[in-house]
């Protein structure tokens, strides 16, 4: 999956850490008639980090004023990391409401998931892609045949690989694919162990900026159909559909602002730090944030999409079987304040 060095509009993949016995977010209250939530209810999230417009939210308290209309408060946890921990956290009952990819979701949902996704987000055209060096002898994809690539197993990172050795008639098993975790993959990238990364903004953006890396090719020019998407635990979402429903009325509104204004939701709680977007990656950042979309309902037109996904990882045996993402699906525009 990110604390993330940005959160943009892009697959930037949430996780969370197991709590301490804190035990369900709905305690031993009851839904009011209406959906509501009880005062004391709480909606477990991972932390946003210094970027983005949750950490803005969070800053502000713009987010727990949103969340106080339906008798509902915030409770961050955890940290920003893949998707598959965040899917067990939900299912688990350790978190509330998470954001991944829908590769990862793809391969979570076949795992006896206790979520639905409720929101998306347009395939990021120009944050996610293969990144080689500047300089590399790698010029187009066909150069990567014989070449070891590092992806993060069986989600973006590796469906980013796939998609573009498809699409250029190559066989997945004429280049390597290099497993590894994507906070532990830069010092292998730069330090010449693979010729390649598979990977997304969050890493993608300080390479670019600071490393000396750039794109093979992008999520546009592979055929992305990677969209990031929105996950609630179904216990949550069947006691407080007015919560998730406010909460995603956040997330388009919000979304639309810091895709008006990068740069103001850049650095929210500190300039300084592993956590601080660089003056060199400020403009990369900026530029794929204005390039993206924000969160938005899930379309007869994106579960098509959905199914694409599926497919292609049923094909290149990423799950073990074919994985109908529809059952899976909560039509958020249907509930309270769901609608825009």
């Amino acid at each position: 999956m990110k604390t993330p060095r940005l959160v943009l509009t892009a697959t930037v993949l949430l996780a969370v850490a197991p709590l301490a016995a804190c035990g369900s977010s709905a305690g031993s209250t009851k839904a009011s008639a209406d959906g509501n939530a009880p005062a004391d209810v709480v909606l477990r999230l991972p932390d946003p980090g210094n970027s983005g417009f949750l950490a803005l939210g969070k800053k502000d308290g713009s987010l727990d004023r949103a969340l106080a209309a339906v008798h509902a408060k915030i409770a961050w946890t955890g940290s920003a990391g893949p998707f598959a921990p965040a899917a067990q956290a939900l299912s688990a009952d350790q978190l509330d409401i998470a954001q991944g990819s829908i590769t990862s979701a793809v391969a979570a949902l076949g795992q006896k998931p206790g979520f639905k996704l409720f929101a998306q987000t347009a395939p990021d055209a120009v944050g996610e892609g293969i990144l080689v060096k500047n300089g590399s002898p790698i010029k187009n994809v066909q150069d990567l045949v014989g070449k070891k690539v590092a992806v993060s197993q069986g989600g973006t990172s590796e469906y980013l690989l796939l998609k573009a050795l498809e699409k250029n008639g190559i066989p997945a098993d004429k280049v390597e694919r290099v497993y590894l975790r994507a906070d532990q993959t830069a010092g292998v990238f730069n330090s010449g162990q693979v010729d390649a990364w598979a990977t997304w903004n969050t890493f993608s953006t300080p390479e670019i900026a600071n490393a000396g890396a750039h794109f093979l090719v992008n999520g546009q020019e592979v055929g992305s159909d990677n969209y990031a998407v929105w996950a609630v635990r179904n216990g949550f979402a069947d006691k407080y559909p007015a919560v998730v429903g406010a909460f995603y009325g956040y997330l388009h509104e919000n979304g639309l602002k810091e895709k008006a204004d990068p740069a103001a939701y850049l650095n929210v709680v500190t300039d300084s730090g592993p956590t601080a977007v660089t003056p060199a990656e400020r403009e990369v950042a900026i530029n794929v944030t204005k390039a993206g979309a924000t969160a938005d309902v899930i379309t007869d037109a994106d579960l098509v999409r959905f199914g694409t996904v599926a497919q292609f990882f049923a094909d290149q045996k990423v799950t073990k079987s074919l994985i109908d993402v529809k059952p899976y699906v909560l039509d958020v525009g249907k509930l309270p304040g769901g609608g825009k």
